[in-house]
């Protein structure tokens, strides 16, 4: 262990400061520098993360100066405010929360007003004069310390809850009255009696270090692992615990709660955004139990209750004030907590702000406009797979539609699925084989942490309450998916698993669209249109553009494809999938009238019926990429994959050929493979029909002919696949260069060749010095490489892969983020071994990885030229080309 493990903040100084947020956390770090900056911030003390991971390595055991440096914080704390822990009189309470390097929102555990006991909550009554706000704080203790701690039924307390409001006929715990809540203490300490068969702890510290204990335990929790498996945290980062004096916000007139953003969240306009509660605890905002008030008059909607800015002018100034002193010193957008107790504000936190994908374009390019932070910063504040959330489609806007309900636009974009009530069922619909399932909306009355699974199966999220600060609505943000919050017209029936409004009844099911920009539920399923890239998006991307090294290309097969991609920035195609223009009814036909073919003059003859198909594709394609190049994969695929199957289609067949039907069921038995995809493909059709190859590379160089005359720039390049063998490209490189010059000077044009090969095979990359003397450029076809390599047939993993990567077998799933240890030292040999015998080789990639900012990471340290992705990718591609230039760059400088 280091010699410190405890940090004090408080009293305008603390020991620590922003830059250690490794040791202290993203709060704890904040908390201190939030003192250091002069900002009114509660005394505290934040246990390091190392004493996280000693807990967890030691199977829960504190090191031994542990004791000794929190009691010497405490002590400090009394003195900053003047309140003394355990004292009868004038006692100091605490709360006690969580603090990753990283913001986790709500997926570790908290407990508040940890300190109170029967003589302290009679001390706290004679200081305050307020029975009635002791007693609630006491009993909030009971409940969270019961749950968090004690591994208690919340329900149960909450049934207590609710009983106790529905005999007083109310409907708020504000209803409650200081007689009620001394019976619900009464109540609540007698459930963890029967419940755990121990009392209530009433001694301050055994609470404290009970309250210390479960949130480090909370780090291992399900919803935390679950959150960090989803965004790519760490395991063994740990959490800290932050230990600061409570301040209150329930302690009736002219105390408050609330949560703000410096800009808004989901816009990223330079408004100041956010919610409060007067009269309420922090938890009761960020929870949804309670729909909270706006913070200021420019949020306000017709219909809602009084603003902080009217209720507490100064306040809500000084507010202000603090807002623009940290986004001066974040530079970025900060997500705040505050507390206004008695008149007195306090922060309780700060931190960089989660927000929508076009909330943090805007906020990047507009920050740059002002000053704040430079280009290089403005691109690295936008993550690559944020951008992906711009590209989807968004609501028709000249649909019409039924409006159902109405609530806060919490999360921008669109969701259309079929109704779900709870995690579970999002998550189990999801995985189901009836593809109509898969898309869910989740509708809650309001989401909790436990349900971050659900979440990331759903397309979206309605809840009946909480705020645009609520659980549901951050949440959604950093996933990038729509949420509507705080739709109060929904009466949801759990048990029926329905919900209605008003005299419309919505059944589990039933299809629901959700326009997260206006907050309007829809009844149905709702068109919808393709997005298009301008503004601060185009901005941004041409910055990155400024940075980035690779070259950006995509993976298209048909010309409206190509000229998608070509408009989100593709500078070229990395790969044309051949096998994908046969699939159309006529020209199915031929090709099986081409597989079923008993000699070459049979095949020939059904080629040549192909060949104008072919042709006009490929004329689309390269028209549509005027002036860049289209890599053209010839044909790869097992030929089975072509082949009827049922009677009915050979029959059918056999009649249009005029063949005998048994003849061609045989031909049909003869063609099917025990492993097609080690089969007789790629090249290996190349070789032994070289007359396949033939028409399509005839079919490639008429089309560049044919535009080439009527002007049109084109760089056709052809890519041969699954070479292994350095003579099956040499053989098919002369096919290819002889039929080209045929086509060239038949038509008179001048058209330039370059022929490639894709390195999927893992032979290839170990004689990728011999297979480059034969080729202009390698693509690496990192799909089949990453099955071939690691002998998973990716058709087939998806069995196994999850139960990998949640026993850690796999850090993630190798057909999404490419292997580096492994596929990628044969990616590198590759490279290192085709530029030794030919220096001026092209090198790309074209698998899925392509598009993965991760992996392109790799390649641009590779060495790569270019990645080819996904059309929806490009854009994504793009950033993630740039991120890697200047992370490289400030690795070096550090």
């Amino acid at each position: 262990m280091p010699h410190r493990q405890v940090y004090f903040f408080g009293g305008g100084q603390a020991d620590g400061r922003a830059e250690m947020k490794n040791l202290l956390g993203g709060k704890g770090a904040n908390l201190a520098q939030m003192t250091n900056l002069g900002v009114p911030v509660p005394a505290g003390f934040t246990i390091s993360t190392k004493v996280c991971t000693h807990y967890m390595e030691s199977g829960g055991a504190f090191p031994e100066a542990l004791e000794g440096e929190v009691g010497a914080a405490i002590a400090k704390v009394e003195q900053a405010m003047g309140t003394k822990f355990g004292d009868a009189e004038n006692p100091l309470l605490f709360s006690v929360r969580s603090g990753a390097r990283v913001s986790m929102p709500g997926m570790m555990d908290t407990v508040l007003n940890i300190g109170l006991n029967e003589k302290t909550v009679a001390g706290l009554v004679a200081e305050t004069r307020d029975e009635r706000f002791v007693y609630d704080s006491y009993r909030r203790l009971i409940q969270m310390y019961a749950e968090v701690v004690m591994g208690l039924d919340i329900d149960e307390f909450h049934a207590l809850l609710d009983a106790r409001k529905k005999e007083k006929g109310v409907y708020h715990d504000l209803g409650l009255d200081a007689d009620d809540l001394k019976e619900l203490v009464r109540q609540f300490k007698s459930k963890v009696r029967e419940l755990s068969g121990k009392s209530f702890p009433d001694d301050p510290h055994d609470q404290l270090w009970g309250a210390i204990r479960a949130v480090f335990q909370s780090w291992n929790i399900p919803r935390a692992v679950s959150y960090r498996r989803l965004n790519d945290i760490a395991d063994d980062w740990g959490t800290a615990v932050n230990v600061q004096a409570m301040v209150f916000g329930n302690m009736g007139e002219g105390s408050a709660t609330g949560v703000a953003f410096t800009r808004d969240p989901a816009t990223g306009e330079r408004v100041f955004y956010g919610e409060y509660l007067p009269n309420a605890q922090g938890e009761d905002v960020v929870s949804g139990v309670r729909t909270p008030h706006p913070i200021n008059i420019a949020q306000k909607n017709e219909g809602d209750d009084e603003s902080l800015e009217e209720a507490m002018p100064k306040i809500y100034g000084e507010l202000e004030a603090i807002r623009e002193k940290l986004e001066r010193h974040y530079t970025d957008t900060q997500d705040i907590e505050f507390t206004i107790q008695g008149g007195k504000l306090w922060m309780l936190q700060t931190r960089t702000g989660k927000r929508t994908a076009e909330a943090a374009v805007r906020i990047a390019v507009e920050m740059e406009h002002e000053g704040l932070i430079d280009r290089k910063t403005a691109v690295l504040r936008v993550e690559p797979d944020q951008i992906e959330q711009l590209l989807h489609k968004r609501l028709d806007p000249a649909a019409t539609y039924e409006l159902l309900a109405k609530g806060l636009p919490a999360s921008p974009g669109a969701a259309v699925g079929r109704v779900v009530f709870t995690a579970e069922d999002a998550v189990s619909w999801a995985e189901d084989a009836d593809k109509t399932k898969h898309r869910t909306i989740l509708v809650r009355e309001e989401t909790s942490p436990e349900d971050i699974d659900g979440m990331n199966a759903a397309q979206g999220f309605l809840t009946a309450r909480g705020g645009m600060t609520s659980h549901a609505a951050v949440v959604a943000r950093g996933m990038g998916k729509c949420c509507i919050a705080g739709a109060g017209d929904l009466k949801i029936d759990y048990r029926a698993r329905a919900f209605s409004v008003g005299k419309r009844t919505v059944k589990e099911g039933d299809w629901l669209t959700l326009n997260g920009s206006t907050g309007e539920v829809i009844l149905g399923q709702i068109g919808t249109v393709d997005p298009e890239m301008s503004g601060n998006f185009a901005t941004l991307m041409e910055w990155a553009d400024e940075f980035r090294q690779l070259g950006v290309r995509t993976n298209a097969d048909n010309p409206e494809d190509s000229a998608r991609a070509r408009s989100f920035g593709a500078e070229g195609i990395g790969l044309c999938r051949t096998e994908h223009m046969f699939f159309g009814e006529e020209r199915i036909r031929h090709i099986r009238g081409m597989i079923m073919a008993t000699d070459e003059k049979e095949r020939r003859a059904a080629l040549e019926k192909l060949l104008p198909f072919q042709r006009e594709d490929f004329e689309g394609i390269l028209d549509a990429m005027k002036g860049l190049p289209v890599t053209i994969r010839l044909l790869d695929p097992p030929l089975h994959e072509f082949v009827p199957h049922s009677d009915k289609e050979v029959e059918e067949l056999a009649k249009e050929l005029g063949k005998d039907p048994q003849a061609m069921k045989e031909r049909a038995a003869n063609l099917r493979e025990s492993n097609p995809m080690l089969g007789h493909r790629g090249c290996r059709l190349g070789v032994t029909y070289p007359e396949v190859y033939e028409m399509q590379a005839r079919a490639i160089f008429e089309a560049a002919c044919r535009l080439t005359k009527r002007g049109v720039n084109v760089k056709p390049e052809v890519m041969i696949p699954l070479v292994g063998e350095p003579k099956e490209l040499s053989i098919l490189r002369e096919l290819v260069e002889r039929v080209a010059k045929e086509v060239i000077t038949s038509e008179k044009v001048a058209v330039d060749v370059r022929i490639g090969t894709m390195i999927e095979i893992p032979r290839a990359a170990l004689v990728a010095e011999e297979i480059a003397e034969h080729a202009d450029f390698f693509s690496f076809g990192t799909n089949d490489l990453t099955q071939m390599t690691y002998g998973y047939s990716r058709d087939d993993a998806g069995v196994f892969l999850k139960d990998y990567i949640k026993k850690g077998v796999l850090r993630k799933d190798p057909f999404q983020s490419l292997d580096q240890r492994g596929v990628g030292q044969l990616v590198k040999m590759a490279v290192e071994k085709g530029r030794l015998a030919k220096p001026d080789i092209h090198l790309g990639i074209c698998g899925e990885h392509g598009g993965d900012p991760e992996s392109i990471n790799f390649c641009h340290h590779a060495g790569l030229d270019y990645v080819s992705c996904s059309p929806y990718r490009v854009p994504v591609a793009r950033l993630a080309a740039a991120h890697a230039v200047l992370k490289a760059r400030m690795k070096a400088f550090h």
